[in-house]
This record gives structure tokens, C-alpha cells and sequence, in this order.
């Protein structure tokens, strides 16, 4: 979950001008990469092997 701190942090480092997309095109991503993290330290992975399983599953 994302913060004041963290939107303050981001708005910081945006220019002087910029959309609104783009700033939450930026919090969208920083949440899937908290969200990420946090499934990685759970164990919520899956083995390489069973990655290259689902990848071929897509092109069948």
C-alpha cells in the first residue's frame, strides 16, 4: 500500500509540469513492485520450471 510519504517523495522528483497520468502511471507501478516484494517475501513465488510451463501454455 502506498503512503503520503511515498506520493511526496514521488511528486517530488516530477518536473515542474507534468499530467496526471503520468504521475499515477508511476504510483500504479511503485504499488505492483511493493506488491511484488511483498508476495516475494511471502513465498508467493513460483519455480522457474513452472514459470517456462505457463509461458508455453500461452503460445499453445
Amino acid at each position: 500500500m502506498l503512503t503520503k510519504t511515498i506520493v511526496k517523495e514521488q511528486i517530488e522528483k516530477f518536473p515542474e509540469e507534468f499530467s496526471i497520468d503520468e504521475l499515477i502511471e508511476n504510483l500504479i507501478l511503485l504499488e505492483k513492485i511493493d506488491n511484488g516484494n511483498k508476495q516475494s517475501e511471502n513465498g508467493e513465488v513460483i519455480s522457474e520450471e513452472e514459470l517456462e510451463n505457463e509461458i508455453k501454455k500461452w503460445f499453445d
